[in-house]
């Protein structure tokens, strides 16, 4: 069995300190393998502009949130994924970070950039890839990633079993969505979400919590109510995710007929 889990929670935009306390104190306490933390948990969203975003975005190898991650998986034993504003040189990048006892592991930048994203963001440029932790092949996207089926089934293609959903939620269909990516996929998904009003002079959103943990048959094995604060961590059998059979005649991947889809 593999102890998977969220936490949702309200970040305070640009105190970078605050939510980084505010996640290592609700952590700190927690038994379990893996832990998924929304998008872009320290800096909060609404950016007003690049410039703003420049300010608050890190560089993962000077970044205390990642060093201070890192030390609390290394005490712990266990493995986080975070969102993360990523500076790299002149670039800026909606990220998310896989970070273990031995420190970062793998980082995935965003692809599809949602709506005002665009303007203050670069695009991913990083291929989507697997990692294995405990024997669980675990991979990751990033809130708007779920639009484009082709990311989940690209990393299932790899045997991904697990996928680790960063989010910054504000359309009220996407938790429904996840189930069918999990149902057509047969995969674990875990999507961390923030919830709350934020409110900057130039913009607010309010966003829609509910975090989830759905299984390889669409069904949803735990989630968060839509506007508090909620830790949850389950035990999932890895082991489930490798039945790819829907029925005695029907796989999800060999069935496949991609000379079709072109």
């Amino acid at each position: 069995m593999f102890k998977v889990g969220y936490f949702q929670f309200h970040p305070c935009f640009g105190d970078l300190g605050t939510n980084l306390d505010i996640v290592l104190k609700a952590l700190e306490p927690v038994d379990a393998d893996l832990m998924v933390l929304p998008e872009l948990p320290f800096t909060g969203y609404t950016f007003r502009d690049r410039k703003e975003l420049a300010s608050l975005a890190e560089d993962p190898s000077r970044s205390e949130s990642v060093d201070a991650l890192s030390r609390l998986c290394r005490r712990k034993g266990m493995y986080v994924v975070t969102g993360f504003a990523e500076k790299s040189g002149k670039r800026i990048y909606n990220s998310s970070l896989l970070i273990g006892p031995r420190g970062l592991l793998r980082t995935y930048r965003k692809i599809h950039l949602f709506n005002e994203e665009k303007r203050y963001f670069d695009p991913g440029d990083l291929p989507l890839e697997i990692n294995t932790i405990r024997g669980v092949r675990v991979g990751m996207m990033i809130c708007f990633d779920w639009v484009f089926p082709e990311v989940t089934r690209t990393l299932t293609l790899q045997g991904m079993e697990l996928l680790c959903h960063p989010s910054n939620l504000v359309l009220n269909y996407c938790q429904k969505s996840m189930q069918t990516r999990c149902l057509e996929n047969g995969i674990f998904a875990v999507t961390t979400n923030r919830f709350g009003l934020e409110k900057r002079p130039h913009a607010s959103l309010r966003f829609t919590g509910g975090s989830q943990i759905v299984g390889p048959k669409g069904q949803v094995l735990g989630r968060a109510p839509a506007q508090r604060r909620r830790l949850q961590v389950l035990e999932i059998d890895p082991k489930e995710s490798r039945n790819k059979s829907l029925t005695p005649r029907n796989h999800l991947l060999r069935d496949r007929r991609p000379e079709f889809y072109r």
